[in-house]
């Protein structure tokens, strides 16, 4: 799998990842021509996912009925909450956990091969938030079903279809949203802002957003010293800590000498009990992710220990689950702006891109061990 990372300049390389061999099962003796690969979830391993949980298939190209398309895929979308549907239980109440023997699916966006619909177009880009891992895949897409692909209308992002699986698609609105909606962020107010997974998708929008809605001091955590450099140098954070090499309380201690008055949490775990200590009080928890907590089978969001639920409560914290979902009526203004930030170079966006479908496995194993910086796409196809 050939791994690069990518803002809006041309790709750079930033090395490869090999990876063990995945089950291949031939389900179809059509001809190469009239088959398609696609990634099925293959088995549950406790606590952790490695590429073997996988399976590749072949399947028979699909035909199509009346009031149906036919899509090429072109890029999926790798996200750490994909990791809850793994379990038996996802913990939470809007995500169903995936079947064995059936396709993985999540965010991703293609292109229309074939229609017979009055409503969709060959050639036109789509994206929806259940896209299967496959080459191609068939909709039905009348009547409710039409909600479950959405049209690419912007030219911006026909030009780089990425775009609308991070910065202006889910990643993007849940920073924005998060920071305008939980944050409390206040101009003019002094405030500091500590980012955990601030290397990540989301967490990389999430800081400098605050930044531009008015926090003077952004701080983010990651797990290495090339995220901390891209954080300070590309990003423009204040400061950056490496959980893995530095003392996180001693950190915090230095980077935030007036305390903490927003956290945008991504990881829980033991670094969130480092950054809710040195919280002020009256201060704000957006409880956008737990990743250090989803290979459990806690529930989502997982309690604090006593000793931080204590602390928690005493600074009278609001610590309250964050779900981008429901704020779906301010999505089409909340898009507006981030597209005009990014346009304006206000904000800046990176993406680590593995390359082929079959690439997919790795690259979410990648995902949720640390491996990218920015948000992590696979490029299954051109248009």
């Amino acid at each position: 799998m050939v791994v690069s990372n990518t803002s809006v300049t041309p790709h750079s390389k930033l090395g490869q990842i090999t990876g063990m061999r995945l089950f291949f099962v031939r389900e179809s003796s059509h001809p190469l021509s009239h088959i398609y690969q696609a990634i099925y979830w293959h088995y549950r391993e406790d606590n952790v996912t490695s590429v073997q949980c996988f399976q590749f298939k072949e399947c028979p190209m699909p035909t199509i009925e009346d009031g149906q398309i036919l899509v090429k895929t072109l890029c999926l979308s790798v996200d750490p909450y994909m990791r809850n549907r793994l379990n038996q239980q996802t913990g939470t109440d809007y995500m169903s956990p995936l079947k064995l023997d059936s396709p993985i699916d999540g965010g991703g966006v293609g292109v229309i091969v074939e229609s017979k619909s009055r409503h969709f177009c060959k050639g036109e880009i789509l994206e929806s938030f259940h896209w299967p891992w496959q080459e191609y895949a068939k909709y039905a897409v009348e009547g409710f079903n039409s909600l479950i692909v959405n049209k690419v209308e912007s030219e911006l992002v026909k030009n780089h279809v990425s775009l609308i699986l991070g910065v202006l698609g889910i990643p993007g609105l849940t920073a924005l949203l998060g920071i305008s909606e939980m944050g409390h962020v206040v101009e003019g107010a002094n405030q500091t802002i500590v980012v955990s997974g601030a290397a990540g998708a989301c967490g990389s929008l999430a800081g400098q957003i605050a930044r531009l809605k008015g926090c003077t001091n952004v701080v983010g955590i990651c797990g290495t010293a090339d995220k901390c450099n891209f954080l300070k140098e590309e990003l423009n954070f204040d400061n950056a800590i490496n959980y893995k090499e530095d003392d996180v309380d001693a950190k915090l201690e230095e980077f935030c000498p007036n305390g903490i008055d927003v956290y945008f949490d991504n990881v829980g775990g033991n670094i969130s009990n480092s950054v809710i200590r040195k919280m002020n009080k009256d201060s704000h928890i957006i409880l956008c992710g737990q990743i250090s907590m989803y290979n459990t089978s806690q529930p989502y969001p997982p309690p604090l220990d006593e000793e931080t639920e204590q602390i928690r409560e005493a600074q009278n914290i609001t610590r309250e689950r964050f779900l981008v979902l429901n704020y779906y009526d301010l999505f089409p203004k909340t898009l507006a702006e981030l597209k005009e930030l990014y346009q304006e170079g206000k904000l800046k966006y990176q993406e680590t891109v593995s390359e082929g479908l079959e690439s997919a496995p790795e690259a979410f194993v990648s995902m949720m061990a640390g491996g990218n910086i920015g948000k992590q796409i696979v490029h299954v196809a051109d248009p």
